[in-house]
């Protein structure tokens, strides 16, 4: 529906509105070509044509009957297309929030292992740096949720990869030394006691017999 159409409506409900001898009339300004609708007479210059006559009670009652029964033609219609419009879908469930993993009795058991870790480390065990590493992470496990684990997992990742190796030093054990007996010493022979001697040998108290 055009503007002019609308206007020309609105102008036709005043006139039934308005008494008897109501009439529309169109004006028309010749300088901008502007229209106007008025139920008296236009402005002087302006050009004008009735585009409604006059119309006796009869027609005007007429003309009401006529829009009654289009209203409620109408709201029937509206009625009956509702019937036909599904009901609007029923609201999703709201789910229940998940519990805060930071508040369950895993994350606290797994926070006082690695408190234990903690206090244990600086000893020099072979083993501290892989305990430690184990503890942190059972903790960011059970206290963390899913994604918050799997961002803090990656970080931990790479800054291990940064990191140099880390080796604890190494506790010396120096084994006791075996006891040692004190040295056997063979006993000093006396010295030799020439008794006599001939041509071609010698004897000594003993009788050892010596050449000569």
């Amino acid at each position: 529906m055009t503007i002019k159409s609308c206007a020309l409506l609105l102008a036709m409900a005043a006139c039934l509105a308005g008494p008897a001898a109501a009439q529309v009339v169109r004006c028309t300004d010749p300088a901008t070509g502007k229209t106007t609708y008025t139920d008296g007479e236009c402005r002087r210059g302006e050009a004008a044509r009735e585009v409604e006559g006059r119309k006796t009670a009869e027609e005007r009652e007429q003309e009401r009957e006529q829009a009654a029964e289009a209203l409620a033609r109408k709201h029937e219609r509206q009625q009956h297309e509702a019937l036909l419009r599904p009901p609007p879908a029923a609201p999703a469930p709201r789910t229940a929030a998940a519990p805060d993993p930071a508040s369950s009795a895993a994350c606290l058991q797994a926070r006082q292992h690695l408190q234990q870790e903690l206090a244990a480390s600086g000893r020099g065990m072979y083993d501290e740096q892989q305990r430690l590493d184990a503890a942190r992470r059972q903790a960011d496990l059970a206290c963390l949720t899913p994604a918050e684990f799997a961002r803090a997992d990656s970080e931990r990742s790479r800054a291990q990869a940064a990191a140099p190796a880390y080796y604890p030093s190494p506790v010396v054990i120096v084994p006791a030394r075996p006891h040692r007996p004190p040295p056997v010493h063979p006993p000093v022979a006396p010295p030799r006691e020439i008794t006599q001697c001939n041509v071609f040998r010698c004897y000594d108290r003993q009788g050892n017999i010596y050449p000569r």
